[in-house]
């Protein structure tokens, strides 16, 4: 099985494919280190959206990401949603694939939302095992993604950093860490994003998310809308010096503006990974 190592170089800081986007990518091959395909988007269809994500990956690097594999529901994993993805990662020349720490459906009834899960030690032990039989399936290590969160479980008894450390550490797959998601979480659940943060083992994130977000009254939403806000930029900074350097990529996919304006939000994340990490200091209060 390729392991996150093998498949995780750094391609730079790439963007997400939409179809707004599809013909300045057709005609004028912009200079983009890397594009992420929304997965559900081109599994198991023909047409114009699979030839140009055929065509477009002889050109840049792909990574497919997904919504719908469901690791933590508790319906069997659904092979035909594996064999379609395997023959779409292989078709393309995928770099890595992704999905969601969360579930999405029951009993193959996809409820098309990040839907949250129990932090226990009976759900991590379930989660292990489907990990498991993923990677044994498509013979490549996956990354799980932290989702943002807007509500938690009363027997709750792991933290979400904590619980997907452990994922990583028994099962060998890594980590999509979404610095906007860690904010937005941080942020509703009143928890320090720092900590979750140093939580993480640094050598299993494979890929940096970053994102907007909005105000709604008394919590923040993930919506995915307008540039990256400042604060999470700094913990941007602070992930970098923490983590190092690693394939980034911006999503916006509410309003979406033209390919210009995403690769000038690109241009920032790129500022900052090639200025010098500042000194940092892990959090007195983490118990590892």
């Amino acid at each position: 099985m390729l392991s996150v190592a093998e498949q995780c170089s750094n391609l730079g800081f790439g963007v997400g494919l939409r179809t707004v986007h599809y013909t300045d990518f057709m005609e004028s091959c912009p200079e983009v280190d890397w594009l992420e395909a929304l997965t559900e988007n081109y599994l198991g269809t023909g047409g114009r959206p699979r030839q140009v994500l055929r065509q477009l990956s002889m050109r840049y690097p792909i990574v497919l990401h997904g919504v719908s594999l469901s690791i933590g529901g508790s319906s069997p994993i659904d092979r035909h949603y594996l064999k379609l993805l395997k023959v779409l990662a292989d078709e393309v020349q995928a770099r890595w694939i992704s999905d969601h720490l969360c579930w999405t459906g029951y009993a193959h009834h996809n409820l098309h939302d990040l839907l949250p899960m129990p932090f226990t030690e009976a759900s991590l032990a379930h989660v292990k095992n489907r990990v498991d039989e993923v990677q044994n399936y498509l013979g490549r290590a996956i990354l799980l993604e932290n989702p943002s969160s807007y509500a938690s479980f009363v027997f709750d008894g792991i933290s979400e950093a904590q619980f997907l450390r452990e994922i990583v550490l028994s099962t060998g797959c890594g980590i999509l860490l979404d610095v906007n998601n860690v904010y937005v979480s941080s942020v509703n659940h009143g928890l320090d994003a720092k900590v979750y943060i140093d939580t993480l083992p640094a050598e299993a994130v494979g890929q940096f998310h970053l994102a907007g977000h909005s105000q709604r009254e008394g919590y923040l939403l993930d919506s995915h809308i307008g540039p990256v806000p400042e604060p999470v930029w700094d913990l941007f900074r602070y992930t970098l010096a923490r983590v190092g350097s690693r394939a980034s990529l911006l999503e916006w996919d509410e309003e979406i503006p033209s390919l210009e304006v995403l690769l000038e939000e690109n241009e920032k994340a790129k500022t900052l990974a090639a200025l010098p990490s500042p000194a940092i200091q892990i959090h007195p209060e983490l118990h590892l």
